[in-house]
């Protein structure tokens, strides 16, 4: 089972070093990758998420892969519909192709309506335009030169080049719960998913491997962790291992970054020998 790491791009942590230290720690580490997260705007005294600071997704990631060379680099999740799948797909060819190779397209149709309102983009429609998002930018990253219809985002392409293409394909998974979700994910790479118990690890996985039983599908489940008793987040994860799944990445809830390094420390000694 491969194991991943939240980066600290978010909250009073968040900071080019703080983002620089902890990829390489992730990397020294002997961790499969490093994760980031998108909010691109929230409502004053929203509750959650805790913090309005959260820099950029892609960006962060660039810098992460900057700094490394190995270590894998994923969204936890990107809220597609929430951007123009054209210029969306050339950021992440380019950081592809600048990575070697080393990106995973986490996808999410987003939860905060808000911030649908914010960016003018109708929140009903979210699952259509992430439908049609994606394979948009399928469509670029394969096709040159290419032609698409879109129906619900604002877009005319005939006959059109968009370069750099990725080197090597860029593997989507889809983070979510609902029927819809899971649909979604079983149509492409992979499940990126959360708030599931351990004991209940077996009957995910099994409804997943009932559709997509080969390599090509991939069972990952995101988790929050904290500088706390390593025991319990050994047997998480092996009752995680022991139920099938294929990745699990840790999110630390630590707020400060000395705390966070340590808590990735711990996390890595739970996780040895699994």
């Amino acid at each position: 089972m491969e194991l991943g790491i939240h980066l600290p791009h978010i909250g009073r942590k968040a900071s080019p070093d703080s983002i620089r230290r902890a990829a390489i720690q992730a990397e020294a580490l002997g961790l499969t990758d490093v994760w980031v997260s998108e909010h691109i705007i929230v409502p004053k005294d929203g509750g959650y998420p805790p913090s309005p600071n959260f820099w950029d997704p892609v960006l962060t990631l660039t810098w992460a892969a900057a700094c490394t060379s190995r270590v894998r680099l994923g969204t936890s999740v990107l809220v597609l519909p929430l951007r123009h799948p054209l210029p969306l797909a050339k950021e992440l060819a380019t950081l592809q192709n600048l990575s070697k190779g080393r990106l995973i397209l986490g996808g999410g149709v987003g939860w905060l309506e808000a911030e649908f309102d914010a960016l003018g983009v109708p929140f009903k429609e979210r699952g259509r335009r992430m439908d049609e998002g994606i394979a948009m930018m399928k469509a670029v990253w394969t096709q040159d030169p290419v032609s698409f219809d879109a129906k619900y985002i604002p877009s005319v392409i005939h006959e059109m080049r968009s370069q750099p293409r990725p080197e090597k394909p860029i593997p989507i998974w889809i983070g979510g719960s609902s029927d819809a979700a899971i649909a979604r994910a079983l149509r492409l790479d992979g499940w990126h998913g959360s708030r599931v118990r351990p004991e209940n690890a077996a009957d995910t996985v099994k409804k997943f491997r009932a559709v997509r039983p080969g390599p090509d599908f991939t069972i990952s489940l995101r988790i929050n962790i904290n500088e706390g008793n390593v025991d319990d987040t050994r047997a998480a994860l092996a009752a995680y291992k022991t139920a099938g799944v294929d990745h699990v990445m840790a999110a630390p809830e630590d707020r400060d970054i000395e705390v966070y390094l340590k808590t990735v420390e711990r996390f890595v000694m739970a996780g040895e020998g699994l």
